[in-house]
């Protein structure tokens, strides 16, 4: 079987990987649960290839993110629910309606009435998913599996979209701050209500962030890389001495430290 750049190819090549008998062994025992798990690992790999600029590896890593969707279609079509051309048809169908400003009767439409579009299309999609003696809640349908920064940041958004939001960002600060202060309390006290004080501290300040116009996930990771950056060169000093941080001190490495950040031009992470 010879690659192509027509999907149907990739089609052909999951439907012969998943014949029974003649299959992989490996991907026969799959199913929806199994494979999951490479699925989300597939969407970070995307990411971090948007994050290096490496547009040769974002090819290959699309693909990969790719054929996990071909592969839960190929499941779903064995088990008689749906095939790849219902995705297709499904995620086109719902850009169409969501974009009445492009394709529909909301054309020439300013930015603020296409949000507010939007709002009113996602209020009624969610509350169409749900059963009707169980209404849709307008915090429903955040996935449990988005990493937590992000999640708190969408059921931010969904509480601020019906009115309930800090109107000034001094009070979120003020709240920031107020949070600080209940993880001292707690720990001068050694309660074991610390995890839920310094959760709540974590919320505040991802709700901090939004309020700003950034997004906590990704300024999370910027400055953890920062941070890695700037102690690998610690190491790297450290290593020109003949030591590593195990045998240096905290005050030596703090010294270095403050070498390495000087020769930067960002700002400091600490």
């Amino acid at each position: 079987m010879a690659p192509s750049r027509d999907i149907a190819r990739l089609i052909e090549v999951m439907a012969a990987l998943r014949t029974p008998d003649t299959g992989c062994p490996w991907d026969l025992r799959q199913d929806f649960a199994s494979i999951a798990p490479y699925t989300i690992e597939e969407a970070y790999e995307v990411a971090d290839a948007i994050n290096r600029g490496d547009l040769d590896d974002l090819r290959h890593e699309l693909g990969d993110l790719l054929l996990q969707v071909v592969y839960h279609a190929r499941m779903a079509e064995e088990a008689g629910a749906f095939a790849f051309g219902d995705v297709v048809q499904a995620i086109t169908a719902k850009m169409i309606t969501r974009h009445p400003h492009v394709f529909g009767d909301l054309r020439g439409a300013d930015e603020a009435a296409v949000q507010a579009n939007w709002r009113l299309f996602k209020e009624a999609e969610r509350a169409g998913k749900a059963q009707a003696a169980t209404p849709a809640g307008v915090l429903a349908g955040v996935a449990l599996a988005l990493p937590a920064l992000t999640r708190a940041h969408k059921i931010q958004e969904r509480a601020r979209d019906v009115g309930f939001d800090w109107p000034d960002m001094s009070q979120v600060f003020d709240k920031v701050r107020e949070e600080v202060d209940e993880v001292a309390q707690e720990l001068a006290g050694k309660s074991n209500k610390i995890g839920e004080e310094i959760g709540d501290l974590l919320f505040a300040v991802v709700n901090l962030a939004r309020h700003a116009g950034v997004d906590a996930e990704q300024t999370l990771k910027a400055a953890t890389g920062k941070f890695e950056r700037r102690f690998a060169g610690v190491e790297m000093m450290l290593a020109a001495r003949g030591l590593t941080p195990r045998q240096s001190t905290l005050e030596h490495m703090e010294e270095l430290w403050n070498e390495v950040k000087a020769g930067e031009k960002s700002p400091d992470v600490r």
